[in-house]
């Protein structure tokens, strides 16, 4: 019996009077899956994330999240086991840290002492215990962002949803937060994770989706977006000395005159290629590159004929 997804979308449209935010998007997110959702500002990521949240009504299609549309009066039992990092994170000032997360505790249905033992814990987990005390106005950009990561741990969800989940933290907080994500993950949260930061992200996600100005260009794991574009492997041999523009099978691929050892091969052929490289006896190592998120991203966006807007804003975006 096939299980129901935790999330699905179908023919999904939000319309405002000047604007196309999303156009019949359909998609379906499974229990334990982390979904990357990547765009250019404006693509429809953030207004997609409201749709299953509830905050908005689609303009035409249906939402599902947990078996209830999000934005009925039927869905209050799901909310609770829904967690949610908007981009611009912003808390009240005056609390400090752990009063703000007893705070959101309390509003997610535990009582007055699980609450607080619950936020410490929290607290602990994103590294800023030490400032619990502390007004969140004294916190610098970095603190306020692992605030808002424990925000949206509370109460162990179902769901998460975060929107650029790594701004202004550093490379250790960083790795900190996609091994809490592994975590999650392995114990049967979804997560939809929207970044602009792509490097780091592809091997913490089961599937990516690529939006460009409300209209999905691409969704599935990196192998079939990378099979999909057709994108070539790089193959770099060591020990050949030049020896490959001499081969006639393999000197095609040679990525150009003045390299004299890095291929570009299509996937189809990528074992022939190694098979061949492995015949040469001075031949020492081999490296294996495929195409990599970013890669994949800029090809699907190249792709799409959506006027300036995408041309303009894929650099800054990935900047």
């Amino acid at each position: 019996m096939t299980k129901s997804p935790l999330v699905s979308l179908s023919n999904v449209g939000k319309l405002y009077p000047r604007l196309t935010a999303l156009n019949s998007i359909d998609m379906q997110l499974n229990k334990g899956e982390v979904l990357g959702l990547f765009g250019h500002n404006g693509a429809g990521k953030t207004t997609m994330m409201k749709l299953i949240l509830g905050v908005i009504s689609p303009s035409h299609g249906e939402v599902n999240v947990m078996g209830v549309a999000p934005d009925t009066k039927e869905a209050w039992h799901m909310r609770e086991k829904v967690g949610y990092l908007p981009e611009n994170v912003s808390f009240y000032e005056h609390l400090t840290g752990l009063e703000v997360l007893t705070y959101f505790a309390k509003l997610k249905g535990f009582s007055r002492q699980e609450s607080k033992k619950h936020a410490i814990a929290l607290l602990e987990q994103v590294g800023v215990a030490h400032a619990m005390k502390r007004p969140v106005k004294t916190y610098s950009k970095g603190m306020r962002q692992r605030l808002g990561l424990a925000q949206a741990f509370i109460g162990h969800p179902k769901l998460l949803l975060l929107d650029e989940p790594t701004v202004g933290l550093d490379p250790i907080a960083t790795a900190d937060f996609y091994q809490t994500v592994d975590q999650l993950k392995s114990q049967g949260t979804s997560v939809i994770l929207c970044s602009h930061v792509l490097p780091g992200v592809e091997q913490h996600i089961d599937r990516a989706m690529i939006l460009s100005s409300g209209n999905m260009l691409a969704m599935g794991t990196l192998a079939e977006l990378r099979r999909e574009a057709n994108l070539p492997i790089k193959i770099k041999p060591h020990g050949l000395n030049g020896a490959l523009r001499q081969d006639s099978h393999l000197a095609k691929y040679l990525l150009n005159e003045e390299s004299i050892d890095i291929l570009t091969v299509p996937d189809k052929d990528k074992l022939t290629t190694l098979r061949q490289l492995l015949a040469y006896e001075s031949i020492s190592d081999i490296d294996v590159e495929k195409a990599n998120l970013e890669q994949v991203y800029q090809y699907y966006l190249s792709q799409h004929k959506d006027g300036d807007q995408t041309g303009n804003t894929v650099k800054e975006t990935l900047s």
